[in-house]
């Protein structure tokens, strides 16, 4: 039987205590529709897929939907009890709910909704672990870019701003092993 993508990355995931630590904090919150995603979920398959250690991260990125909250001081709040909980981590906290305002785009549904417009297909992918300790993720386009090492903008995303953040993250460098579509050097 052939190795999927989902078993693979549960199992990648499942083998890392640092992030499952991460996981269950974030978890034991409680927040609506929360879910840890971008470069905690990918910086962690790419690093895997070369065999390296784990990247540096420059935060953790925390989605959750209440379209009971409006305002960014519900995720300052979010932000201070997890800086709390453990200082070593830069936490950035965002509702989904209203963050289209921000973006430019129609009112976003759920999380899952609001990651379909993040910029590139292998960064649109978000996981959790639920209370009974099995890891559940969210990939609008699927895991097949990120565990292929592709990447590529997201049909909702801007080029122009895709392709500068290729430049500014020298994601290159870090993993030679990508292969970058719509981007020209």
């Amino acid at each position: 039987m052939a190795f999927n993508l989902t078993t693979e990355l549960t199992s990648i995931v499942e083998n890392d205590s640092w992030m499952l630590n991460i996981l269950k904090i974030v978890r034991d919150l409680n927040l609506t529709d929360c879910w840890i995603g971008a470069g905690f979920v990918r910086n962690k398959i790419w690093d895997y897929k070369h065999n390296k250690e784990r990247s540096l991260l420059n935060d953790i990125d925390v989605i959750y939907f209440d379209n009971n909250s409006f305002t960014k001081n519900g995720d300052f709040i979010i932000e201070a009890k997890l800086t709390n909980i453990n200082s070593t981590i830069n936490w950035s906290v965002k509702n989904q709910f209203r963050m289209h305002t921000r973006n430019g785009h129609p009112p976003y549904k759920n999380c899952e909704h609001a990651i379909s417009f993040w910029p590139e297909t292998a960064t649109s992918i978000a996981i959790r672990i639920n209370t009974n300790n099995k890891i559940e993720f969210i990939a609008p386009y699927g895991l097949s870019d990120l565990f292929n090492l592709i990447v590529k903008p997201t049909p909702n995303f801007n080029l122009t701003v895709y392709r500068k953040r290729i430049n500014e993250k020298s994601w290159r460098k870090k993993w030679p092993l990508l292969s970058f579509y719509n981007y020209i050097e």
